[in-house]
């Protein structure tokens, strides 16, 4: 047990500082280099500079993630991509309600994370390392039927969604590389977030923007990589 708590407070401390820090980050792109997740900004952003609000956000994700944890024995991306940044967004709040001193500096949110990294993985990880094997393997059975629900059809669908609420454009190119992400990886859902920042750059900047053009490039060639390695052009040939 003293070997679990240990590694989790540095694991928990290095993980948090970092994503906390690349969330803050999130705000300064593209001038700056960030590292995060678009819900993680857009959720920060949601909770309005209010400590409580992301306090009781995060919260909401603390026991499906304690779940995950005792069923799966590994902790889900809600630790890191919600519950992490929120709290460390909410601790910074709570002495200083201005965020763009606070949740928006990313050598606060470093610190902030770190700490509150290091107590919620230890937290989860205890918890998972002491209950019994046969309680686990009971969780383990409900949450990978759950997991299999959300990662299709739920959340393509929300993602979808949110690409056609963004514009016509943004709709078309997320409709678009959704279906042909699903048709080679089975996941609709990276496919239509890259139709959002496709969609979104061209109405902002044009077709005939070098940006765009590269960035359509890229996902062309992408696609065309990742089809070629799983094997698809094999199957539509045979």
């Amino acid at each position: 047990m003293a070997e679990i708590i240990l590694y989790s407070i540095i694991i928990g401390a290095i993980g948090g500082g970092c994503i906390a820090a690349g969330a803050a980050r999130m705000r300064h792109a593209p001038e700056v280099q960030a590292m995060g997740a678009f819900r993680t900004l857009g959720e920060m952003n949601a909770c309005g500079g209010d400590p409580i609000s992301h306090f009781s956000f995060g919260l909401g994700f603390l026991f499906s993630s304690a779940a995950a944890a005792v069923a799966a024995g590994a902790l889900s991306q809600d630790v890191m991509h919600r519950i992490v940044p929120n709290w460390a967004a909410g601790a910074l709040l709570l002495k200083n309600k201005d965020p763009e001193q606070t949740v928006w500096n990313p050598g606060k949110m470093m610190i902030a994370g770190a700490g509150v990294g290091a107590v919620v993985v230890t937290a989860l990880n205890t918890v998972a390392s002491a209950i019994p094997s046969n309680l686990s393997d009971i969780a383990s059975g409900v949450l990978v039927q759950a997991t299999t629900w959300l990662i299709n059809p739920v959340m393509p669908a929300i993602f979808w969604l949110a690409a056609v609420d963004a514009g016509k454009v943004t709709g078309m190119w997320g409709t678009l590389l959704g279906g042909v992400s699903a048709l080679i990886t089975g996941n609709a859902v990276p496919g239509v977030v890259l139709g959002i920042l496709v969609g979104k750059s061209a109405e902002e900047n044009g077709y005939k923007s070098n940006i765009v053009r590269i960035l359509i490039a890229i996902v062309v060639v992408m696609f065309l990589a990742i089809a070629y390695f799983r094997g698809f052009f094999a199957k539509l040939v045979f």
